[in-house]
């Protein structure tokens, strides 16, 4: 299969390209039933030549080419409409049939705020070319109106107030939120990637369009990214500014999979600069060795690395509610843990050349000792809960 993708260079254009590559280079064997053979790239700085050879030989096209940013008004009916007969007089040109997705907006549905939109008026005139176009000739025709398309690589201070907020936080920079209340629907990069492969393998989702909402409809006229998330302006900037603090609070935000807050963070990280990436955390140094926390969380506990210098011993302590996983990573050790009460103990030799999760229990004492004489033991710790001050849990007792 030959793919053409026009508007190449943009910001939706860069991602299907890219990833279209993993998948035709074998990288991304999620679709197996995709295979490729060339990528067209066509963009402003191609030549009309480039874009004839091109819809000679595509099997399919995506028209992602189009302007949102004009410095007239009637460049959006230029590069909005007019491109979109350009390319289908090509298709035309050399009889090719093949199927042509065309990248819409909801604005074209020109309802509420959106019915006197310049903007919508020439995607909405676009998408009447391509309907026009599929009853003239019988191809396949993918019209997608899209919400806001937010994800990496998208352009700060251009069309994007997500994209404009994640670089601005990140780089600390002012933002101004006019009313937090504002309500966006977004369309994160990777979901409507994930339905372009849909449409290659021709199972595009369809629907018809109620004001800007879409309604699944298997014999639909226009098709749809079915995974969308809703979220206020005043909690997209609470949650970049949670994201932005994570180095100083070492807490992470609850992340589950698929949502909106792990998908906005991914994008916030792709606007760090780079003296951000790294970041110093703070070690608790003694004649013994060290502890640093790494990582914690709200309601899973903390992650944090031990280490003991040859021969010494840490630990010696016991706790009510809290528990513990010891997990030595290098070196050579012994773990031993004592039912307060009791005077069993029971022992585990731990080494980094066999790797394996030892559980502190509640009401045991414990401590980790260091069995070499000349190499640091380093263990990750992880406990149920953050550390609290106030609430330690923590009572000395040598095991």
């Amino acid at each position: 299969m030959n793919i053409l993708i026009t508007g190449a260079a943009g910001f939706v254009g860069r991602n299907l390209v890219e990833n279209l590559k993993n998948i035709r280079d074998g990288k991304n064997r999620t679709r197996p039933n995709i295979e490729i053979e060339q990528i067209y790239e066509y963009d402003i700085s191609s030549t009309p030549g480039e874009l004839d050879e091109y819809c000679s030989k595509a099997d399919f096209i995506f028209n992602l080419a189009g302007v949102n940013r004009p410095k007239n008004q009637e460049e959006f009916k230029e590069g909005n409409f007019g491109f979109a007969s350009v390319l289908l007089d090509r298709l035309k040109k050399h009889n090719n049939l093949s199927p042509v997705m065309l990248s819409s907006s909801i604005q074209a549905s020109l309802s509420g705020r959106f019915g006197t939109s310049e903007y919508g008026l020439s995607k909405k005139a676009g998408e009447d070319l391509f309907f026009q176009y599929a009853k003239e000739t019988g191809a396949k025709v993918l019209v997608y109106r899209f919400p806001n398309i937010v994800g990496k690589w998208v352009r700060p201070n251009y069309n994007s107030a997500v994209g404009t907020f994640c670089n601005n936080i990140a780089n600390d920079l002012p933002i101004m939120v006019n009313d937090p209340t504002v309500e966006l629907e977004m369309l994160f990069i990777d979901d409507m990637l994930e339905e372009m492969y849909d449409a290659l393998e021709g199972k595009e989702h369809h629907c018809e369009f109620d004001g800007v909402e879409a309604v699944e409809k298997k014999e639909g006229k226009y098709c749809y990214a079915p995974i969308t998330h809703k979220a206020t302006l005043g909690y997209i900037v609470d949650c970049l500014h949670q994201f932005h603090d994570q180095a100083k609070t070492l807490i992470m935000p609850t992340i589950p999979k698929g949502s909106f807050e792990k998908k906005l963070y991914s994008m916030y990280l792709s606007y760090l600069p780079k003296d951000k990436i790294a970041y110093n955390l703070e070690m608790k140094k003694d004649e013994r060795g060290s502890f640093t926390e790494l990582l914690k969380t709200l309601d899973h506990g903390q992650i944090s690395v031990n280490i003991n210098k040859p021969g010494k011993v840490k630990g010696q302590h016991w706790h009510n509610e809290k528990w513990e996983i010891f997990i030595v990573v290098s070196g050579h050790g012994l773990i031993q843990e004592r039912k307060i009460g009791s005077d069993e103990v029971i022992e585990f030799e731990v080494s980094g050349e066999k790797i394996q999760a030892v559980q502190m229990l509640p009401g045991y004492t414990h401590n980790i000792i260091n069995l070499s004489e000349t190499e640091d033991l380093i263990t990750v710790m992880w406990a149920n809960e953050i550390f609290d001050s106030n609430h330690p849990d923590t009572f000395f007792e040598p095991v």
